[in-house]
């Protein structure tokens, strides 16, 4: 309620303890916790704002992994077509190693015409925990032309 209309209430008798009444409890009502929400949406800032942020750094740790799987995926294929040409073991494993994520394990198996290039990684961000990123690839070997028996 606005002074001008407390004064005007206050001047004309009927009309005296409609306004004065109204205006003294509507006002002590927002003032000591009638209307107002300030608290409650500070409370609930102080809540959910470490959750935003647990989440963002758990989008944050997912995006890493995914990264590192995908270095595995590369590293595995360029091994296999490395060991597919029939490069070296040591060059293989080089070539492989290059792609990979660092510190990855890197193993290369030949059976009956075929190769498999196998890299295992830690996963980024999930130190101590027993979480590896793994892949595999398989190729076929190529034939050497010109070179005889």
């Amino acid at each position: 309620m606005r002074g001008c209309e407390r004064a005007a209430g206050r001047r004309s008798h009927g009309e005296s303890g409609r306004h004065h009444g109204g205006g003294s409890d509507s006002h002590s009502g927002d003032r000591f916790g009638g209307g107002s929400d300030n608290g409650f949406v500070t409370a609930e800032t102080a809540v959910v704002l470490p959750v935003l942020v647990v989440f963002a750094m758990a989008l944050v740790c997912g995006l890493l992994v995914v990264a590192a799987q995908i270095q595995c995926v590369d590293a595995a294929r360029a091994g296999a077509r490395a060991a597919a040409r029939q490069d070296p073991a040591d060059a293989v494993v080089e070539v492989a190693r290059e792609a990979a994520p660092s510190g990855a394990r890197v193993t290369v198996s030949r059976e009956e015409g075929r190769v498999r290039v196998t890299v295992v990684a830690e996963a980024p961000a999930l130190h101590g925990l027993p979480f590896e990123v793994r892949e595999e690839a398989v190729a076929s070997v190529e034939q050497t032309v010109g070179v005889g028996p």
